[in-house]
């Protein structure tokens, strides 16, 4: 088995730029609120979040929202592992940006908007994501932003590694085959 890096560091930030800035041309300031999928879509909203804070100036509200218990397969023999929700903030009527790294099934998002129902009614959901796999899709949900789309079949993973987590030193995206 090997595997073969799709983006790396420099190509990660260049994407996080990018995506940035699409997000700054289309977003309104004064009603939006960014939100990351916990757990790994957190660790690309965080970035995505201070670089339009650094471009802007603008204070954006930002939170984490975990997908455990609104999942369709929580109960089929899986250890749960609960992440923190941290939504200090509400919703109702706010535009939220919904950020996470991979949109693969479609799942993982359906059960991010039904957790974010707890927290109000947005106006709008727009969905951001790293990598988009495009391919088995299971539910019918596209990204609204995207920084990478990648054609792989159902056995091939794909990865994002982010720099300081678990002894990596450049931030990387693999796909593992």
């Amino acid at each position: 088995m090997s595997d073969t890096v799709l983006l790396n560091g420099n190509q990660i930030q260049l994407t996080i730029e990018r995506l940035s800035r699409e997000v700054i041309e289309s977003i309104h300031f004064t009603n939006t609120v960014i939100i990351g999928v916990q757990p790994r879509g957190v660790l690309l909203a965080e970035k995505i979040h201070q670089k339009i804070i650094a471009l802007t100036g603008v204070q954006i509200p930002f939170g984490k929202i975990d997908t455990t218990f609104h999942r369709d397969d929580f109960r089929r023999g899986k250890s749960l592992n609960a992440k923190v929700t941290e939504i200090d903030f509400h919703i109702e009527g706010k535009e939220v940006l919904l950020i996470d790294d991979v949109l693969y099934t479609g799942r993982t998002i359906r059960a991010a908007m039904d957790a974010l129902l707890s927290f109000g009614r947005p106006t709008k959901i727009e969905l951001l994501v790293l990598i988009d796999r495009r391919f088995n899709r299971e539910l019918p949900i596209q990204p609204d932003f995207v920084g990478s789309v990648v054609d792989t079949i159902e056995s091939v993973d794909v990865e994002v590694h982010w720099a300081g987590e678990e002894q990596i030193n450049n931030e990387v995206i693999f796909v593992k085959k």
